[in-house]
């Protein structure tokens, strides 16, 4: 099978199309013939930092659609053949994928597998931010830092359709500004958004700040909350050093911080997942969320993909097309 791997941490240029044996499923496992695999910031912190890579060469992608090859001892369901989306653990950008069979799921009724492939990771964490670990209630306000990625886009849909009374989003540039505005959000603010939000909030605040960025837009976003408002952490794409806070920051104000990583609930929750996973593909079976694909790539090409996103100049979800 054809895969792209890495070899050494590095840019972009690390990625190379190599051919390799095509795994096999292990018990509880199913392999899977891939079509589409999703590209995620999380893929260019791998090949940059080794960020979750447990050993070289490896195999990055997080999220496929494709049809179930072949499956593991104790598998009876789903059946092979059947077009599945799937979160694995790594070794997606390739012909064949293995995973665990509690993290594979039937393509929602009414779409194909291209636009099922945006599904697993984005809308997943996008779910868990606005209504299990978030908790927006009816009326609150959301501030969502890079409101045009994948997870934003999804987000403002989410907590427009949950009845958010206002959807702020920061970006980094006008243009990606028009993108998530087209997408659920209110107001975008460009850059610096502390004095933004609060002049937008009549001083008060919000009720709900979402950070994937960490160190100083981390500590602005919850210097923005409103009174018992709540910050989730979802990433630290900034690099900075892992954050504290404390009874300074807390009490004043009765606010909240907690975390998420669908990565780490995969690892040790997945049955957590599989829930939260149904909740979110349903939203996007009923046309509550929309994630367009806004730029695809053929596999050869994954490097190009990653350009674009680390560039910071990608809105929505990027794709590579696996199959022919």
């Amino acid at each position: 099978m054809r895969a792209v791997e890495f070899q050494e941490y590095g840019g972009p240029e690390v990625l190379r199309l190599v051919t390799a044996e095509a795994p096999e499923p292990g018990p509880g496992q199913v392999s899977i013939d891939v079509a589409y695999t999703g590209v995620n910031f999380a893929d260019l912190k791998a090949r940059a930092d080794g960020y979750r890579v447990p050993a070289l060469p490896y195999v990055p992608g997080l999220e496929v659609s494709g049809r179930v090859r072949a499956l593991g001892a104790g598998v009876t369901d789903p059946a092979v053949g059947q077009e599945v989306v799937a979160h694995t653990a790594g070794g997606g950008y390739a012909e064949v994928v293995v995973a665990e069979a509690t993290t594979v799921f039937p393509v929602p009724a009414g779409l194909d597998l291209r636009t099922a492939a945006t599904l697993p990771t984005v809308l997943t964490t996008a779910y868990a931010l606005v209504h299990t670990v978030g908790r927006l209630q009816r009326g609150e306000s959301v501030l969502v830092q890079g409101a045009a990625g994948g997870v934003g886009t999804a987000v403002g849909q989410l907590a427009r359709a949950a009845g958010a009374g206002a959807v702020y989003g920061v970006v980094s540039s006008a243009a990606k500004a028009a993108h998530a505005k087209d997408h659920g959000y209110d107001e975008v603010f460009v850059g610096a958004f502390q004095e933004p939000v609060r002049a937008a909030t009549g001083g008060r605040g919000v009720d709900l700040a979402l950070d994937p960025v960490g160190g100083d837009t981390l500590r602005a976003g919850l210097a923005s909350l409103a009174p018992f408002g709540r910050l989730v952490s979802f990433g630290n794409a900034s690099g900075a050093e892992p954050w504290s806070v404390g009874q300074p920051e807390l009490y004043p104000l009765g606010v909240s911080v907690s975390g998420f990583s669908v990565l780490s609930l995969a690892r040790t929750a997945p049955e957590a997942l599989r829930a939260l996973s149904e909740r979110a593909f349903a939203k996007a079976a009923d046309g509550t969320v929309n994630l367009p694909v806004t730029a695809e790539f053929p596999l050869a090409e994954a490097a190009e993909a990653h350009r674009l996103m680390g560039g910071r100049s990608s809105t929505g979800k990027l794709l590579l097309r696996v199959a022919d």
